[in-house]
Order: C-alpha cells, then structure tokens, then sequence
C-alpha cells in the first residue's frame, strides 16, 4: 500500500519538528554581565582622575557607555549576518586592515600618550587600526585553511598560512609600535593552525625551544645590562628589577602591586581604593590591581570565572559549528580573548614585562569594545546555524 502526500507531508514537519535551531543565550548571558561589571569597575576606578582631569566624574563613564550601547547595535547587526559572507570578503578585510595601519604613518596619525596607534576621526574620535588587524586576521585566516584543504596538514602549508599572519604582525609592530596586539594577532594565527593540523608534537617542541630562548635572553639581559635606551629593553629590565625605577618606568608597576597587596581576600570595599589616585591611566591596562584593592582576591577571582564561562560557550560553539569556517572563526575569536586576558592578567601581578594590554570588556576604550562586540556578534552568528536533533 502506497503512502499518500497528507502522510508525506506529516513526515516531513515531524522532522522539522525534531530539528531544534540554536541561539546560545548562555553566551548573551555572561557577555551581559561581564560588561555590566566592567562598567561599574569602570566607574568606581576612573571617577577621580575624570573628576581631575576633566571636572566631571563621569567622563569615561559616559564614553564607554556610549560604545557599548553602539557595539550592542554592531553586534545584533552582525549577528544576523550569514557568517560565509566573510569568506569572499575576509581578504579585503584583510588588506583594508594593513592600510588602516599605513595611515598611522601620515599626519592622520595621532600620538596619545607617546605612543602613536591611532588615526583622527571627526568629532574628536580616533580610531586604532590594530584593532581591525585582529578581527581581519580571525576572518581570513580561516577562509585561507578552508581554500588550502589538505595542503595545510604539510610544512608548505604552514608556513603559507604562518607568512599571512606574521605580515599582519609585523604591520602592527613596525606601522603602529603595538608589541602587544603583534603577539596576540601572531598567537591567533599559531593557535588556529594548531587546531587544524594533525600533529602536536611539532607544535609543542617550538613552544618549550621558544620558551628556553626567552629564559636565557632574560637571564643574559639581567647580567649584563643595567640601563639601556631602548625602552623595550628598558621594561624588561624594569620587570627584573622593579624597585630600582621605582621613580620612573616601574612606578605604574610598583602602584599596581601595591593595590593588589593592600585588597586582601575580600578588598576595602567598593569606591574605597586608594591606589587609583596614583596610578597613571589606571582605567586602562592595570584596572584589574583597583579590581583587586577594592573586592579583594576574590573579585578577581570573579572576573577570571566570568572569562571561564565566557571562553568555554566560545569552545562550546566551535565544536559544534556546522562547518569549518565557522568553527576556526569561533576558535580565532576564543584565542584572541584568551591571550589577551592572560596577558593582562600577567602584566598586573608582574609575571611578564609591562606590554600595554586591555583587559577585554572590562578596561576603558572604545575601538576595542566595539570590535570586541563585533566579534561576539560574529560567535553568536554561528551559533545560530548550531542545529541539534530532539
């Protein structure tokens, strides 16, 4: 006996019926709550020197409010956008970003606190171009792995994928004097080769001769050196010996140790750091020593949590992204996140020498909350196309 079309049709929609479509809200949730500290953190570090330097206690308040109310915006545009659209325009993106950063080197650059990394925009914005090299990176980088196919299981491919990568690096270094974005930019790229070749000794023996290298530079340095005017060199030797420019380079470094030493477990109390009316643009890279002084060793023991959660929905999605795209893209975002927390948690406590780096979502700044956002648009696109059968 043949089956009529009413049976076929209610086959079908027993199917669709069966086939839920995902939206990872457990990721909105934490990204929510993540920002919503970072403003309160923002706020209660930055009120005095807003209050200093600008009359008004709620400058960078406002600012970083403003952004992130845009970057929300961003981020349910992006959102809705078919993540494979990047694959035929992630180069472009790619270029664009390369002379973004070109631009720092015309009298479009601007200088902010001797350092020039940005570009002058209309209405006294300004924008960092390094920024966009990272996002440009977790784009293409993916699109060109996908493009190569087999090709990047061998040393060729590699080193195909590790040229485009390592020019983009170099760009952010040598165009923008961004040490710190190089090395995350480079560590994207490295981590997302690592995920998709088929070896993994290869990878941990560069990673323990690199590490045996920095040791004995460091150790050599610390011997022999004891000024230089290399202001690289001039940090690390600092990170050796923080005491001895207690007046000078070490001082931010010195000032953060001593909020985190003063906090405690549990902190002073919220509002109550001292250390925040003498660290120098605290609301930038060391937020997390004011974080420390006024909640103590368990707010930070908070945030990290809070990241925990963060990077694991983004390992969450990778792994279950319908294709490879979109799981290297996720995996590009997750490495970018994780290396910069890790390395602003590591300059704070003094574990490496001083590079300059925010922490994610929580420290001021606006390009970097904005692409920030972006970038979580882009995971929760994905997750989007995450399809599970009931």
């Amino acid at each position: 006996m043949g089956i009529t079309k009413n049976e076929k049709m209610k086959k079908k929609g027993a199917l669709k019926r069966k086939e839920a479509v995902y939206f990872d809200y457990s990721l909105l949730a934490v990204l929510i709550f993540l920002i919503c500290f970072g403003l309160v953190m923002l706020y209660s570090t930055s009120s005095y020197s807003a209050l200093v330097k600008y009359g008004n206690s709620m400058h960078f308040f406002v600012r970083q409010l403003l952004f992130i109310i845009a970057g929300f915006i961003g981020m349910y545009i992006v959102m809705h956008i078919d993540y494979h659209f990047y694959i035929k325009w992630s180069k472009p993106i790619y270029f664009l970003s390369i002379f973004l950063m070109a631009l720092v080197q015309t009298p479009l650059g601007q200088e902010v606190n001797g350092a020039k990394r940005w570009i002058r925009l209309p209405f006294d914005q300004q924008l960092q171009p390094s920024e966009v090299a990272k996002i440009a990176v977790i784009l293409f980088i993916p699109a060109l792995i996908c493009s190569m196919g087999k090709e990047i299981k061998t040393l060729n491919g590699v080193i195909r994928v590790l040229l485009w990568g390592g020019f983009s690096a170099a760009c952010v270094l040598f165009l923008t004097d961004n040490l710190s974005t190089a090395i995350i930019v480079m560590g994207i790229t490295c981590i997302t080769i690592f995920v998709v070749h088929p070896k993994t000794k290869p990878f941990v023996a560069i990673v323990v001769i690199g590490l045996v290298l920095i040791l004995v530079t460091v150790v050599i340095l610390n011997a022999t050196l004891t000024t230089s005017d290399n202001f690289r060199i001039r940090r690390i030797l600092t990170w050796l010996r923080p005491e001895e420019y207690a007046s000078g380079v070490g001082y931010q470094t010195l000032q953060g140790l001593y909020a985190i030493g003063s906090g405690g477990f549990f902190g002073k109390g919220l509002g109550n750091s001292a250390q925040k009316m003498v660290i120098p643009e605290v609301q930038n890279d060391m937020i997390l020593s004011v974080i420390c002084e006024e909640l103590g060793v368990f707010g930070a023991i908070v945030v990290l949590v809070l990241f925990g959660m963060l990077l694991y929905r983004l390992l969450f999605i990778a792994q279950n992204a319908p294709d490879v795209y979109g799981s290297l893209i996720v995996t590009g975002i997750f490495s970018h996140i994780a290396l910069q927390v890790i390395l602003n948690v590591s300059v704070v406590i003094n574990l490496i020498p001083n590079t300059g780096i925010t922490l994610p979502f929580i420290s001021y700044g606006g390009t970097a909350v904005l692409f920030l956002m972006a970038e979580m648009g882009i995971a929760l696109g994905v997750s989007r196309k995450i399809k599970f059968h009931e």
